[in-house]
């Protein structure tokens, strides 16, 4: 417990994505963040260190193209440990600064496309896919974190490949904004954070959805019974993402300041969360805004559950 009556809470990162876009002379592409990688990797260890001087605790490798899959269908795939290389170092350059402790995760990603569930590898595939990952990310993170997961079934591929490693894992579902009740699968999800959480997950989290619709997802985590906690995109919608196409496509929303995005994730650790951060669309001075609003209502910013 910290002073004030605050709790103890996880402050992550917010949206790698956006930012290098932002900051890059070069146009979006499907693998965006394998190309700024390999070209522009001082991008990277930038918005992370933008991302540590505003507040964040956590700071998530920034490999979320650089999957086999993905890299394998742009004929790509032999880069895959040098670029996961560079990820590690860029978040390590990054946290070399800090003047508060931070910890690193690793991604895990959806293998070939975001919010489209029934184009995930079968099990056993996918399963072999994040071996790889964890893998080539070991040497350099702290923990783990699926992100973006749409079903069950790939979170639990990405939840039993991290958990041979030794390491912490944190599993993060993305939710129908239709529905906050419901994985972009279909399946409730108190029933998938249950059974992630069963399976051995140390933190459950819902992520790259609408904050609105955050908040109605968020006490549906409390039945897990480990910590749990949201971050949310910036988007106006996700329907006109499909696979081949980059997040240009998308519409970031003109609603949703700093101040604006605070009070969302304030909401949400009222009702129990202990994790919070930012997804796309989500800058650092949403998360400074976020760190001040914290710590203001008498919360310690921490980088462990």
């Amino acid at each position: 417990m910290s002073e004030k009556g605050g709790r103890d809470i996880v402050l992550l990162d917010g949206g790698m994505g956006q930012e290098l876009m932002r900051r890059s002379a070069r146009p979006p592409a499907p693998l965006w963040s394998a190309d700024t990688l390999a070209e522009e990797p001082e991008l990277v260890t930038a918005v992370h260190r933008d991302f540590v001087a505003a507040g964040a605790r956590v700071l998530t490798t920034a490999g979320y193209s650089v999957t086999p899959g993905r890299l394998a269908k742009a004929r790509r795939e032999a880069a895959f440990e040098t670029l996961q290389a560079a990820a590690l170092t860029a978040a390590a350059e990054a946290r070399a600064g800090a003047a508060h402790p931070v910890r690193i995760a690793g991604c895990l990603p959806p293998l070939l496309a975001s919010y489209q569930p029934f184009l995930a590898p079968e099990p056993a595939a996918a399963l072999a896919g994040y071996r790889r990952l964890v893998a080539a990310q070991r040497p350099g993170v702290d923990l783990y974190l699926g992100e973006t997961l749409p079903s069950i079934a790939e979170a639990r591929a990405a939840l039993d490949a991290a958990r041979e490693s030794g390491l912490p894992v944190w599993i993060a579902f993305t939710v129908d904004d239709a529905d906050g009740r419901r994985l972009r699968s279909g399946e409730p999800l108190a029933e998938a954070a249950q059974a992630i959480a069963e399976a051995g997950a140390e933190a459950v989290l819902v992520n790259c959805s609408r904050p609105e619709t955050i908040g109605v997802s968020v006490p549906e985590l409390v039945c897990a019974g480990v910590p749990f906690g949201a971050y949310a995109n910036g988007f106006t919608g996700v329907e006109a993402l499909r696979p081949g196409l980059t997040v240009a496509v998308l519409e970031a929303r003109r609603d949703l300041d700093p101040a604006t995005y605070a009070a969302h994730a304030l909401a949400w650790v009222a009702e129990g969360a202990s994790i919070v951060g930012g997804c796309c669309e989500v800058g650092p001075a949403h998360i400074a805004a976020l760190a001040r609003a914290l710590e203001g209502a008498g919360h310690r910013l921490v980088s462990a559950v």
